[in-house]
Formats: structure tokens, sequence, C-alpha cells
């Protein structure tokens, strides 16, 4: 470590000290990175062992590596789907979207037997299946393809049994991210597809935001009501921001209002708009919207109250990295082309993001006290073979978990339309505080992360029937009775192997 460095840790660790009070954990900023649309066994169906192919990045796991709830034996020889689970290439990265809706994913779990994935959930044309047609679904990647996350698992801890906290797609997931609630929700404007989106006033679909200029006048928009984390952590006077790809405008309109028409090209070669608008919880709640995309007034207000409203373009967060001005609480969205979203983004491009954020934090002066948490807000409706448990029953037209219009027995004045837990997800928790090459088996879920926010800044809860009064913790993924590590896992984006391998 250089002097300027280690006076930047002195710096730090004073400013630690007058902080610690504040918090119930050594971590002073929370940085949770948000992607899109992977199951559990689609990232981790073998971990820690992978093929190995010639061709293609090795990944060789760390003696004594434990082992995940993963696919072995009759999963893989006498899987009960109509095909069973087969691996995935490096060279297969670009496939198909699969279908995540709140109904079919239910129909796949078939009350617990996980054996209809191929006629519920799979979507495949010839453009994107790589001539595996319906089969599809039932792929995975190993450590050859999603090699960084296979390495940050090994160094860092990671979960086997976390959760969607709900079944269904994007905005569901999100919306429970930051406020563990679905229910509140109003179609603002029907263009066909309100019935599907809210059900009994709760979100099950992806209805994109009402405070939002980027929202196509196309889509269904709807708003939220209640409280979300974002108002706790005003109301406490902590630093947040949520940071998505694509949010500053490309251009504005004569009213001022904003466009948002940047894009990127995929590996595969084709245009991806940055910014999608139904990814960005914030813009549902009209107390934490930033509908015209406005930026923050200074560098130096990023994670303040200002125009921003705490909503930032991605670029605002390296800004605020660079200057040592990273909020206490940071949301990071990659643009549509880096999120990991089947049919429109890839495991490969996805590690591009992965890696530059995680080597730039790791080799800031915030490290020592930080905390990242990475996970995905739905499935895709990819195989995983594991039964969620049900923590939240529900009856309406759209649930179908135990039978038509059923997911279990939903208790009297318990809101509807909020059938789960849902899919299994992955999780890993990257931090110096991280136990070491760890995998935690107690249930959790998305709302967890809401949780471990709410109890490292003393926030309280939300109430409302918000999923944070269940969730599981994520405490047992850290050791804070250890001095903090100080080894870093550098890694090469394209690669995802340790930098120097």
């Amino acid at each position: 470590m250089n002097q300027l460095a280690r006076n930047l840790s002195v710096t730090l660790a004073l400013c630690a000290a007058t902080l610690g009070a504040q918090t119930a954990t050594p971590i002073h900023h929370v940085v949770v990175i948000f992607q899109e649309n992977v199951s559990f066994d689609h990232y981790f169906a073998t971990y820690p062992n992978a093929a190995n192919p010639d061709g293609e990045p090795a990944f060789h796991p760390r003696p004594g590596t434990p082992p995940v709830n993963g696919l072995n034996g009759p999963l893989v020889s006498n899987n009960q789907n109509d095909f069973s689970p087969f691996r995935l290439t490096r060279a297969q990265a670009v496939t198909c979207d699969q279908d995540h809706n709140y109904t079919p994913e239910q129909q796949a779990f078939n009350q617990g037997l996980m054996n209809k994935f191929v006629e519920f959930t799979s979507t495949a044309t010839s453009s994107c299946d790589d001539g595996l047609g319906s089969k599809l679904v039932m792929g995975y990647y190993d450590g050859n393809t999603v090699t960084a996350l296979w390495n940050y698992a090994q160094h860092f801890a990671m979960s086997d049994n976390f959760y969607n906290t709900g079944f269904g797609p994007s905005t569901p997931g999100v919306l429970n991210l930051v406020a563990g609630q679905t229910h509140g929700a109003t179609v603002v404007r029907d263009t066909g597809g309100g019935a599907s989106d809210v059900i009994l006033g709760t979100m099950i679909g992806d209805a994109r935001p009402a405070f939002d200029d980027c929202s196509p006048a196309s889509t269904t928009t709807a708003s939220m009501t209640g409280k979300n984390v974002g108002d706790l952590l005003n109301a406490a006077g902590v630093t947040w921001g949520w940071f998505q790809g694509g949010f500053a405008p490309s251009s504005r309109n004569g009213d001022g209002t904003a466009v948002c028409a940047t894009a990127h090209t995929n590996i595969a070669g084709a245009s991806v708009t940055d910014y999608i608008p139904h990814h960005e919880p914030f813009q549902f709640y009209a107390q934490t919207a930033n509908p015209h995309h406005l930026p923050p007034v200074s560098a130096a207000m990023i994670g303040k109250t200002d125009q921003a409203n705490h909503q930032y373009d991605l670029s605002a967060f390296w800004q605020a990295l660079h200057a040592g001005n990273l909020p206490a609480v940071t949301y990071l969205k990659a643009a549509g082309y880096q999120d990991g979203h089947a049919g429109y983004s890839d495991p490969l491009d996805e590690q591009q993001f992965l890696v530059a954020v995680l080597n730039a934090l790791q080799q800031s002066p915030v490290w020592e006290h930080t905390a990242v948490v990475l996970t995905y807000d739905d499935s895709d409706g990819w195989y995983d073979h594991v039964m969620s448990p049900i923590v939240s029953q529900s009856n309406t037209a759209a649930d179908a978990l135990t039978g038509p219009g059923a997911c279990g027995t939903a208790p009297s004045g318990a809101f509807q339309g909020r059938c789960g837990y849902g899919p299994r997800l992955p999780l890993l928790v990257i931090s110096p505080w991280a136990k070491r090459d760890f995998v935690d088996h107690a249930v959790t879920d998305q709302s967890s992360i809401l949780r471990f926010i709410e109890d490292n800044w003393k926030l309280g809860r939300l109430g409302n029937q918000s999923f944070d009064a269940l969730a599981g913790s994520l405490l047992n993924l850290f050791d804070f009775t250890r001095e903090p590590s100080e080894n870093l896992l550098l890694l090469n984006p394209s690669t995802g192997q340790p930098t120097g391998d």
C-alpha cells in the first residue's frame, strides 16, 4: 500500500469511528448490485465443479470448498421434466429469454414437484435457442462461463437458499428489494396490460413506472403507495442512491421531458437500449421519483436530497466513488446489455460490468468498511430444482401453485397476489468482512437485503405487511469477530479469472 493510500485509509478509519455509533456492524457502505433473470441452478448447478473443456477459461476449486444444493444424481440422470438439465457452453452465452410471469412460474413448480418447466416457462425461437428448442429452459452454465461469479464465491460468501420474495418478473422483484411490498399498486395508464400487471391492488407484472418520462407511451404504467427504504434512509439522514445505466437523458423534448435512448451493442452485435424503466423501483413512488431524470446539482450532492432525488445515472456512481463521496447505501443497475437478462444480455457482457465495479471498489479507500450484495431480480423461468418455502399464500385468478386460483389459502386480511417465496436465486456477499469460501444454507429472500440495511442503520421496519418483518438474516454470511481481510480478488473482466493467471 503506498503512502497516499495509507493516508486515505487513516482518514477513512477516523470517519468510520465517527460513523460507528450509527451502524450496528462495521459496514458503513452497502452496495447492492441487482442483476437480471437468473435462477440459482442456471449459474451454480454444479458448483464448485466445472467441466474445463479446452478453449474456455478454466476453474479449479480451492481444496475443501463446501458443496451447494445443486444438480447431481437422479436430478440429472432421471429428471422428471421432459428433458434433463444440461451444460451450456461459453459459445452459447447468448440465448432466448424464458417465460417468467407470475402464473407460469407457479405452474412450472407444479405443487412442488418442480417438473413442468418445459411446458410452462420454456420459450424458444430459432433465432436464439441454438437449435435446442424447448429444452433450452433446462440449461445451466458452469465456472467456465460465469467464471467471475464462481471465483467470488470461492473467496467470499454465497447462499444456496435465497429466494425471489414472490413469483413473477422484474417489477415485483425490484419492488420487494426496496419495500418488501408489491401491494399498493394502481394502474395509471392502461394500454391493454393493466389486468395482467396489477391484480387486487398488487403488482404481479411488468408495468412501467408512472413517475418516469422514459416509460414508453405504448406501455401500461402504474404507481405505488406506501413507504420504501428511501423514505427510511431520508428520515434517518443516511445518504443513498439508485444508479442505473442510461438514466441520463440522451435528449429532451421541447417541454423538458426526458428522452432515454442511449444504447450499446452486446456480444451478439445487437443494439440494446441502456435504460429500462421498470428496473428502477423508486420511480414508482411519487416521493422518491425523479420523473425528468434531472442530474444532481453537484458531485458533492450525490447521495443527498436535491433535484435528482437520489436517482442517478450510473456515471454518477463512478464520479462519487472516485471523489470519495460514495453514499452509505448504493444500488447499482447495469445498462441493459450488461444486466444479464437473456434475450438482450448474457453472462459474458454481464461479467464485464461486475468485474469493473468490484475491481474498483476493492481498490478504493472505502473498501475496508464495505459490503457488496450481488443478486438478481427474478429467475427468468430457468429451471431450478428446489421448491421454495411458501410463507405467503394467495387466492387470485392469477395463482396456480396448488391448483387453479390457489397458492395455498390466504388468511383473512392478507394482501393477495403475493404468492411466495418464489424461485431460488443466486446471492453473494463480497466484503472484507464476508466469511471466506462459505455457503449459507439459511432461508433468505430479496427483502433480507432490505432488512440488513434497516438493521445496520437502525431504521426500523416499513410495516403494512412488508416482507421485511419475515425476512431471514444475512448476518451469517459475515464474520465480525475478526479483523477484516486485506486480501483483494482482482479479476480479468474478459475471462473472470484472477489477474495474472
